[in-house]
């Protein structure tokens, strides 16, 4: 076939490489989900969840100063209610990151082990200034279910008892992923 009858061919026979790409797009877009997590993050009590590892005075620093880093094992709840089925654990830390200490900068997985997401994970990061009624997060990463996850979350709290360092956040998370 010489390189004029190439030239002729009708420009029908390019269509199907032109609606390629917008098939690709149409097939593999994006899933939205929704969840709505309760984190019950416990440094006290027979429950403790929580606990600090380092701060100006050691262990013994209160959360509620700038510095203090604490590790956490914290139940995942489908309810505020400590007695409602737990679909996972938060596991991270999260450290005192504002000189007055009214703020925390997080870092942890969300791991379910329970319900439909169970075996998959969501990385959550971002500031917490506890004094806010809502503080937005970012989920960063995910696995599972959620691999090449992006998202945000809005975290409120639920209960919080300072006296005993005890609170449940409630994580209302919207992720985008395939």
């Amino acid at each position: 076939m010489s390189t004029n009858n190439l030239l002729n061919l009708p420009s029908i026979s390019f269509i199907p490489l032109l609606i390629l790409p917008f098939l690709y797009w149409a097939f593999n877009s994006p899933k939205k989900t929704n969840l709505t997590l309760y984190v019950h993050d416990y440094l006290t009590g027979h429950d403790t969840s929580a606990v600090t590892v380092a701060g100006k005075d050691g262990p013994t620093t209160s959360v509620l100063h700038f510095g203090t880093l604490v590790a956490v094992d914290d139940p995942v709840t489908e309810n505020p209610d400590p007695k409602s089925k737990q679909i996972g654990r938060a596991q991270g830390m999260y450290v005192n990151s504002q000189l007055d200490g009214k703020g925390l900068h997080l870092v942890f997985s969300v791991i379910f082990t329970d319900g439909e997401y169970k075996g998959s994970t969501l990385e959550i990061q971002g500031a917490d200034l506890f004094a806010m009624e809502e503080r937005e997060f970012s989920v960063v990463s995910g696995t599972g279910y959620f691999r090449f996850v992006k998202g945000y979350g809005i975290m409120t709290t639920e209960m919080l008892d300072i006296p005993n360092l005890r609170a449940v956040l409630k994580l209302h998370v919207t992720l985008k992923h395939y």
